[in-house]
């Protein structure tokens, strides 16, 4: 072992697996020493942190966001990895135990089965069995039915991501998550030479019947909306995979040996966005997607923070052009000193009043340039999820960061109770302005809290292991990006955690 307690063979294993041995290490101390807790000074509120957006100023907003889009410069950036398993958690525990917990559940497991969008699809499973679907209701047959829908010899669903269940009902027999985003997208990210660009992230496993998924439908959505889908995928990198360590937080290894790493969460997809080589991404997840009756109402909302952004990003730029060119006077200085403090909620330091001119303008161009995100937030309505909050850093510094539960520290009773504050919720709905103002990409690694991240339990060849996940997407890994939240109605937030979240009313035909 070298004094770090890794052996020539683990050392070996690192360098095969593409990891940086420093990376690793500095995982393994991530472990010993902890994960930071974020200290919460407030949750955000509207006027403190939130914004709205007058109804004079929608549009010439709207307008912003449709001339990007008209020049080709939006992506729209879905994370799809997520398996179905814990959608339908309730039904595969059913298969398990052999049967409803109550006949009243299974009364209404019956009554509500035929209103699903996949419930033409299991009946043809079930004919090919040489039975039916009422039949079985009839007989209580419930756990034959859930095989059907849940296992390799039937629909499967309890192994696919989310992205290729079918949401929604419709003519043309049912749509999955994956299809209802490609007819979102292009409401909002079509361009004018009648292109639209999607990304979507994949699970390795799963790659391949996305890509038949998307041979059979893109044609088809193609055809019915009069455009071209540039439909782009990829998997999370092995490179992004995290070391394990036991309960005594020694490095976990297999029977031979082996060091053992694990997925690091959606943290990891970070290299995926920077991939894209994006200019404008929207970032949205699979999960929350309508039924084309409700579309027009969700979609100017995407189009209003797109316009918010633009505008952000257009007096950035303006700033940085006259910083370049030198010469600011206190005037102009002053503009841009509001302009950071008001509109980006950046906190000044205490002796900045007191700095030279030369070493204000450093100051100033610094913040400026990084990427910018607009997220929308709803009220909140108790979903579980992460929050929009002022953080205050390890130099006292304030910054708006969107903010997890696993992020609070749970010994703090006061840290607690700002959390359980939060009037606000973030439904994962934002918009990413990705490059800067010569249009080159920013280098987003730099802009990570290394310090955040996640360690939770999980299990491996039934041994207990601590695994850990990078800092999530939306949270430490654009923890120092320039950040507006910014409130949208509750409406264009429908997310579907679990089966019985496809009945409410949003995802019903009408």
């Amino acid at each position: 072992m070298d004094e770090g307690g890794f052996s020539e063979d683990d050392l070996r294993q690192i360098r095969e697996e593409g990891l940086a041995e420093a990376e690793v290490r500095r995982q393994w101390e991530t472990f010993r020493r902890g994960v930071r807790p974020l200290t919460l000074d407030r949750p955000c509120r509207l006027g403190d942190g939130i914004e709205t957006v007058d109804a004079g100023e929608i549009t010439s907003l709207t307008a912003l966001h449709d001339a990007a889009r008209d020049a080709g410069r939006i992506t729209v950036f879905i994370p799809a990895s997520g398996s179905a398993t814990r959608m339908f958690q309730d039904w595969l525990r059913v298969l398990e135990e052999g049967d409803f917990t109550s006949p009243d559940a299974g009364d209404t497991f019956a009554r509500e089965l035929p209103e699903y969008a996949f419930y033409p699809d299991l009946q043809a499973v079930l004919e090919r069995r040489g039975t039916d679907v009422e039949t079985l209701l009839r007989e209580r047959g419930y756990v034959a039915i859930l095989e059907a829908i849940l296992t390799p010899g039937g629909l499967n669903y309890g192994r696919p991501p989310k992205a290729l269940l079918k949401f929604h009902a419709g003519t043309e027999g049912g749509r999955t998550a994956l299809e209802e985003h490609l007819v979102e997208a292009a409401l909002y990210a079509g361009g004018a030479e009648g292109v639209c660009r999607v990304h979507f992230t994949v699970s390795e496993e799963h790659l391949p019947a996305v890509q038949d998924h998307l041979r059979t439908i893109q044609p088809r959505c193609e055809a019915r909306l009069g455009l071209r889908f540039q439909v782009t995928l990829s998997t999370q990198n092995p490179a992004t995979d995290t070391l394990a360590v036991d309960l005594e937080d020694r490095p976990f290894r297999t029977a031979g040996g082996r060091l053992v790493f694990r997925p690091a969460g959606h943290g990891a997809l970070l290299g995926n966005l920077q991939a894209t080589g994006g200019d404008l991404v929207f970032i949205k997840n699979i999960d929350n997607i309508v039924p084309d009756r409700l579309k027009a109402r969700i979609v100017p909302y995407k189009k209003l923070l797109g316009g918010v952004l633009l505008s952000l990003q257009r007096e950035i730029f303006r700033f940085q052009r006259r910083l370049a060119a030198g010469d600011v006077g206190a005037g102009e200085r002053e503009e841009m000193i509001r302009f950071c403090r008001d509109r980006l909620h950046v906190s000044l330091p205490a002796d900045f009043p007191s700095r030279s001119p030369m070493d204000q303008a450093v100051f100033l161009q610094s913040r400026f340039a990084r990427p910018l995100r607009v997220c929308g937030v709803v009220p909140n309505a108790g979903e579980p999820g992460g929050g929009p909050f002022w953080v205050r850093g390890n130099d006292g510094a304030m910054s708006l960061q969107i903010v997890e539960a696993f992020q609070v520290d749970s010994a703090s009773e006061a840290q607690q109770a700002r959390w359980a504050e939060a009037t606000h919720f973030n439904p994962v709905d934002l918009v990413c302005g990705l490059r800067d103002e010569r249009g080159r990409m920013y280098d987003l690694d730099r802009f990570v809290d290394r310090q955040g991240g996640c360690i939770t339990l999980k299990s491996e060849a039934g041994r207990p292991l601590k695994a850990l996940e990078l800092p999530g997407l939306w949270n430490g890994a654009m923890a120092h990006w320039n950040t507006v939240f910014v409130e949208v109605p509750l409406e264009t937030f429908n997310p579907v955690k679990t089966v019985t979240d496809l009945l409410r009313p949003q995802h019903r035909p009408g």
